[in-house]
């Protein structure tokens, strides 16, 4: 029970003052007359003040609350490397003990882990909201225990209500060797080298060294190996393999002593595109569908195109002067046998043998095949004619040999079961200007030419037209890829003949699988990263597909299955444990990709300094006290005294209370102020009247 003594005035206090000063004149006037009463009449106008002034005493019965001691405990990536998890346990039971011991005292710990994505160690943020939580007035002092590496610095509370402390894991012994990729562009041109900046950092007691081991691999392949020098930036010009992501991972080994080796890799990925798309025309006569091909393939400003056409066959006799039919003769040897490897694609467009190009060309244009090109046959009749293409040593790549029948009469081009998995048709129909019928069947325009023709064993026929016979044939022909369309009336679907169709992205589909990309592999696995969640997706032509093998970035596997969405196409959402590079696999096709950052903020820097809370833990006289110098006592001292000292830390005892109940009794009740000041003023009166 604690009192005090308090006013509380009947009137103004300005009042009171004026009255108060009325009575000091009065008893200064009585002085001044030799009044014999002018003491009694003073008591009594101290008596009349008195009680006006209204004095009370307040009583409160308080209870006392216990001071507060918020510990952060930071728990972060970089926290568990070495033994800092259990010099952190060490001293969270070291001040838990500590606080157990003294009296009317608490402590409130919060654990801190990894911050969202990359955020890092939000060690501000964490002790903003404990102290949000708290009475300010009764946190007597804060302690975080951590390696000092807070990437949240501007978090940190406006206020802080007592002494803020660090107790700082790691040792004095420790070292680190961190890589970095300083500068990784997302795409790159395919065919030009595109170069990465590299460094090697050594941090804190580190060895001296000169070189290290470095290690690239490509897609998961068998890594690379060179030399490069320590702490110094390294230009590493790269060409990419192929279109598409390509995924680079660079590792150097763990050396002996060395902290972690979490950021002895980094992972890249870089999007390989063509810079131009080379194609060959090849022309056999003039006809409507000659003018439709050329157009699309100048529409795409991605494409450099060559058109090689016969405006005037060999066996025409029209008496024209030979000298008057053309300027400059057509460098047939510089494009087909000398050149032909410089192309991407060939096309050849109605064209059947007239003795223009030797056999020794299509021989060459084979070869070309068999070494990685890529050839597209868009027959007409002659293919059909014992002139056909066929017929010539190209026939030995061509997917479709001709029966020699041809139909004349309208057909719609059909996607076939195997077609509807194949990634150059899959879908097509969704590309029509006319929507599909209810049962999915194209509503796209009608051919006029079929050309009877047989495939080969290996050719995957995707479209058919008349009877469901073979209309598009594709086939992989050594290290090349061959496409034959039994027709030559694609171009109606470009000239919107009864609605059109998707001549374009048909044309688009069957150029870029030619060119192997691979997002139209008919075999193939890939995965759309987002955050820690990849959506996994296995294309197939088989009616199934097996179990995909996911390894994890240390080595674990796991094993999901996926779903069927589409015929051909699987997806499965999967959430990945931990960022990093995964493996997936599914019998012979692989696939890999990087979760996350290149390299980990929580890895950036590993060696424990207390640097970067300094000047916050100087602001409340607090300290910095490595674990490894000895585990602090805790000892009460002064608000605004150093809170430091040689084997302590100092909390600022905060004594605070709540009030139960409070009880006022007046000191001067009225009656008793109005018996005394009459009793004055009377005796005064008697004094004064006796003489």
């Amino acid at each position: 029970m604690i009192g005090q003594v308090i006013l509380d005035p009947l009137v103004p206090v300005f009042v009171l003052y004026v009255l108060a000063g009325l009575a000091a004149v009065g008893v200064v006037f009585a002085v001044w007359r030799r009044l014999l009463g002018w003491a009694l009449r003073g008591l009594a106008a101290i008596v009349i003040l008195g009680a006006i002034a209204n004095p009370s005493l307040q009583q409160e019965d308080r209870a006392n609350l216990a001071d507060i001691v918020v510990a952060v405990v930071d728990e972060s990536a970089s926290q568990r490397i070495s033994d800092r998890a259990a010099q952190t346990a060490e001293a969270l039971e070291n001040l838990q003990s500590e606080v157990a011991r003294r009296a009317n005292t608490e402590l409130r710990v919060i654990t801190l882990g990894d911050g969202e994505g990359d955020a890092g160690t939000e060690l501000m943020t964490a002790l903003s909201e404990a102290l949000a939580d708290e009475p300010q007035a009764r946190v007597a002092g804060m302690v975080l225990l951590t390696d000092g590496r807070v990437h949240d610095l501007p978090a940190a509370p406006t206020v802080l209500p007592a002494p803020l402390h660090v107790l700082l894991t790691g040792r004095e012994e420790d070292w680190d060797r961190r890589l970095v990729v300083k500068n990784a562009p997302a795409f790159a041109i395919l065919g030009e080298p595109v170069t990465l900046t590299l460094r090697v950092e050594d941090q804190g007691a580190a060895p001296d060294t000169d070189f290290v081991d470095l290690s690239i691999a490509i897609d998961g392949g068998a890594p690379l190996a060179f030399q490069i020098p320590v702490n110094q930036d390294v230009e590493l010009p790269i060409d990419l393999p192929h279109g598409g992501m390509n995924v680079m991972q660079f590792a150097t080994p763990l050396a002996d002593g060395e902290l972690t080796d979490r950021n002895n890799e980094a992972v890249i990925q870089i999007n390989g595109v063509r810079d131009r798309l080379r194609v060959l025309l090849v022309s056999g006569e003039p006809h409507a569908g000659e003018r439709t091909w050329r157009n699309l393939l100048k529409s795409d400003s991605s494409v450099d195109l060559v058109h090689f056409t016969i405006l005037r066959p060999p066996e025409k006799q029209d008496g024209v002067p030979v000298n008057e039919l053309s300027l400059i003769a057509f460098p047939t040897r510089e494009l087909f046998l000398e050149k032909v490897d410089e192309f991407d694609l060939i096309i050849f467009d109605r064209y059947k043998r007239r003795g223009i190009l030797p056999s020794l060309y299509l021989e060459n244009i084979g070869t070309y095949v068999q070494n990685g090109g890529a050839v597209l046959i868009s027959a007409g009749p002659d293919y059909a004619s014992a002139d056909s293409i066929y017929r010539s040593p190209l026939g030995s790549v061509l997917p479709g040999r001709p029966t020699a029948r041809v139909y004349e009469e309208g057909f719609t081009p059909l996607i076939t079961d195997l077609g509807q998995r194949h990634p150059v048709t899959e879908g097509l129909e969704a590309f029509s200007p006319t929507p599909a019928s209810e049962d999915g069947t194209p509503t796209w325009g009608r051919w006029f030419r079929h050309i009877e023709v047989t495939p080969t064993d290996g050719a995957d026929v995707v479209m058919s037209g008349i009877d469901d016979q073979p209309l598009l044939m594709l086939e992989r022909i050594g290290e090349g890829r061959v496409a034959l369309m039994a027709s030559d009336h694609s171009w109606l679907w470009d000239r919107g003949y009864e609605g059109g169709g998707p001549q374009l992205e048909l044309l688009r589909r069957l150029a870029h699988w030619m060119m192997k990309e691979p997002e139209l592999e008919e075999e193939a696995m890939w995965v759309e990263p987002n955050g820690l969640s990849m959506r996994i997706i296995r294309r197939t032509l088989e009616d199934s597909t097996g179990e995909v093998t996911i390894i994890h970035p240390d080595g674990t596997e796991t094993i999901v299955t996926l779903d069927e969405i589409t015929p051909g196409r699987y997806e499965l959402l999967w959430e990945a444990p931990e960022v990093g590079l995964y493996r997936l696999r599914d019998g012979d096709v692989e696939t890999v990709i990087a979760l996350g950052p290149a390299a980990p903020r929580e890895f950036e820097q590993t060696i424990a300094s207390g640097d970067v809370l300094a000047d916050l833990v100087a602001g409340t006289n607090g300290g910095i006290v490595t674990m490894t110098d000895g585990l602090p006592s805790l000892r009460d001292v002064r608000a605004g005294r150093p809170a430091v000292g040689n084997g302590w830390i100092g909390i600022t005892p905060r004594d605070a209370y709540r009030t139960a109940d409070v009880s006022v009794t007046p000191l001067l009740p009225a009656w008793l102020a109005l018996l005394l000041a009459g009793l004055l003023v009377i005796g005064a009166w008697l004094r004064e009247g006796r003489r």
